[in-house]
């Protein structure tokens, strides 16, 4: 019997999103499914804007960036008064048989309420360069966003070396940390700021004061937007919330740079990678990563298994309750910031 899959995907755009399409599609085409795309992640469904991904050359397609079906950050659970039920119309008018989501927390969250208080046949693949997700060991964009943030950094070496500057890099991570500690270690940043370790400025200066007296001539610090620094015991970092009550990140690069300036005399500058980490083509690897989930997720939706995302575990592809996937944030465990104990340090907290 022939099988209606629909696919989304939503939130932050991520290297990859054309590569796990690709795989979904390849299983499900060949098996005889037909398969619809709705554009702009679950706005595609509040509003019925789809189309049909039947003669996509998707081979093609999986070397690129973005995603081919645009994406947004409209979540159904925001309104659920009036999303929901337009939401399930849709579903209803174009007589799915499952719904594939390919996103992050919000998008995955929605789509397991769906499944769980509306019966919806959903199926997850998780996707987020902030890597943030529980119950998978990665998530494909991340290691593309890394490769991005290190190489920045080397080429920033250069320049700080050449005027004899502090370079403040800031990197995406609201409330985790990976993409910072990742491309931090991996490119011998002098010091790495994540949320999970809160830093005082003081003790930081007094770290970059030892460096500079020891002979160097430069520094490179790799700072999470999300990074809490205190200066005195108070926390300098934004205060301020968005309409959906989370913090305002970004700024702490600028803030550090003139505090550095300010208090050391040396020379700093900062640089924001912002939406550089999400764009252009893929790594090799997150390209066959996207694939591989892809083509998992193709399999729960013909063994007819929802409720699930597929998931990488020490290196396989498994399958996973999407409510495990969303209980939680997922942080930089303590194990890797003690291993790399130097890159974090100085330390400290409120």
């Amino acid at each position: 019997m022939t099988m209606r899959v629909g696919v989304l995907t939503g939130g932050g755009d991520a290297p990859g999103l054309n590569a796990a399409i690709c795989g979904l599609a390849r299983r499900l085409l060949a098996a005889g499914s037909e398969l619809i795309g709705f554009c702009d992640g679950w706005r595609g469904l509040i509003t019925d804007s789809s189309r049909s991904l039947q003669h996509e050359n998707f081979q093609h397609l999986l070397v690129y960036g973005g995603t081919l079906l645009g994406s947004s950050g409209d979540n159904p659970y925001r309104d659920p008064d009036v999303m929901v039920p337009k939401v399930l119309a849709t579903i209803a008018r174009h007589r799915l048989d499952a719904l594939v989501a390919i996103g992050g927390e919000g998008t995955l969250g929605a789509a397991d309420r769906l499944f769980r208080e509306q019966q919806v046949p959903v199926v997850g693949v998780p996707k987020t360069i902030d890597n943030d997700l529980e119950a998978t060991d990665f998530t494909f964009g991340f290691f593309s966003a890394v490769e991005v943030a290190t190489r920045a950094m080397d080429d920033l070496r250069s320049t700080a070396e050449s005027h004899g500057r502090v370079m403040v890099v800031e990197c995406m991570g609201r409330h985790a940390g990976w993409i910072t500690a990742y491309s931090g270690v991996a490119a011998g940043a002098e010091a790495v700021l994540v949320p999970e370790r809160p830093v005082h400025i003081e003790e930081l200066c007094a770290s970059l004061l030892r460096l500079r007296q020891s002979g160097a001539k430069s520094a490179i610090l790799a700072v999470a937007e999300g990074a809490r620094v205190f200066k005195q015991g108070v926390c300098v970092s934004s205060m301020e919330k968005d309409e959906f009550g989370e913090y305002k990140t970004g700024g702490v690069a600028a803030m550090l740079a003139k505090s550095i300036q300010a208090r050391l005399g040396w020379e700093a500058r900062h640089v924001v990678l912002g939406h550089l980490q999400r764009a252009g083509r893929p790594i090799a690897f997150d390209r066959i990563f996207a694939l591989r989930l892809g083509a998992r997720a193709a399999r729960l939706v013909l063994e007819r298994r929802f409720g699930y995302m597929a998931a990488m575990r020490a290196g396989d592809i498994v399958e996973v309750p999407l409510q495990d996937a969303v209980a939680a944030r997922k942080t930089l465990p303590n194990k890797f910031l003690d291993r790399y104990e130097s890159f974090f340090m100085p330390i400290g907290g409120p």
